[in-house]
């Protein structure tokens, strides 16, 4: 499946040549809608800088200095980061979206596998295929243009390779299946991007994600797709750009280097607890529809599933009389 990536990085975009490349990356928070397009919402993290290359022969793949070019970052201030967080929730709420996760893109030239997929062990041979394949894309200019202008927004189309990749697109076709997903869900999953004339590939390495308690959790490395991106390489087909790293749902959240000073922040609380009941809303307007109370796709949250339906509206009265109490405590201050 090719999902349109509206607005996205230049992290996912990074280019280099003989002079010199770009170094950097890039953590946001990223939506879905009902017909799995991604949104970029907003940043929490992005720096870009060029490194040019020394000119002296001998010394031509030598960093001489770095230009930044961009630079913008609210990871350390709590306060920022609280206000960020709770305008975008609110904002996808409105725009009948759903929190799809959080979204880190590495750009280093493929020198640290380890930049965000901790413990996770990267044959050298193929940390080697990756270096070299960047060399000679960047020798020969040859990094593809795939953004694309639509409207007053730009978009890459993106595509996901490997055994577990349908974790990261999920079952179902509606938006209140997709949102009971992303309501369970946990984890996240790491690799490499590399892209063809058209396309963003993100090829999948490992996952750790579950959308149950008792799922397993456990590191691997997916081979096949190893093997597609060297082949890939080998016919310059592919053109390897960064590491990436996705953190699935709204939990997606905890991940963050603040999120123990800020959980308990009444403002963010509130946001939260708004897009919880726009969620179990949603979902429940569904069983409704239904008229059954079958399950949606594969991953209904047991408990609700297997409530009457004046179980559910408690549900949602509760979080209805918790929001308020919310709403009265964020006026207090």
């Amino acid at each position: 499946m090719i999902l349109d990536f509206y607005n996205p990085p230049l992290a996912l975009l990074a280019s280099s040549s003989k002079e010199g490349l770009e170094l950097g990356g890039s953590k946001l928070i990223v939506s879905i809608d009902e017909d799995r397009n991604l949104y970029s919402e907003g940043h929490i993290y992005t720096e870009m800088s060029w490194a040019e290359f020394y000119k002296e022969e001998g010394l031509e793949d030598i960093i001489n200095n770095f230009t930044q070019k961009e630079f913008e970052s609210i990871s350390d201030d709590s306060e920022a980061l609280v206000d960020s967080i709770s305008k975008i929730i609110y904002k996808i709420i409105k725009k009948k979206r759903l929190f799809y996760g959080i979204f880190d893109f590495e750009v280093d030239a493929f020198l640290n596998e380890n930049t965000i997929i901790p413990g996770l062990e990267i044959p050298p041979k193929i940390i080697n295929t990756l270096m070299a394949a960047h060399r000679s894309t960047r020798d020969k200019i040859l990094f593809p243009k795939i953004l694309r202008d639509e409207g007053d927004q730009t978009k890459v189309q993106i595509k996901f390779f490997g055994d577990k990749k349908d974790r990261l697109i999920f079952s179902g076709s509606t938006l209140e299946e997709l949102a009971n997903q992303l309501r369970v869900v946990r984890g996240f999953a790491t690799g490499i991007v590399c892209t063809t004339q058209i396309l963003a590939n993100f090829y999948i390495l490992n996952d750790n994600i579950i959308f149950k308690e008792d799922d397993e959790r456990k590191l691997y490395l997916d081979v096949e797709n190893i093997q597609l991106i060297e082949e890939g390489i080998k016919n310059e087909i592919l053109t390897p750009i960064n590491w990436f790293r996705i953190d699935l749902g709204i939990n997606a959240l905890e991940t963050l280097n603040l999120w123990d000073e800020i959980r308990k922040n009444d403002k963010l609380q509130l946001a939260i607890a708004e897009y919880d009941h726009y969620l179990l809303e949603m979902i429940f307007e569904e069983f409704e529809k239904l008229g059954t109370g079958q399950q949606i796709g594969y991953n209904i949250n047991d408990d609700f599933a297997q409530m009457s339906q004046q179980e559910r509206k408690q549900v949602l009265k509760d979080i209805s009389y918790a929001i308020k109490i919310l709403h009265e405590n964020v006026k207090e201050k």
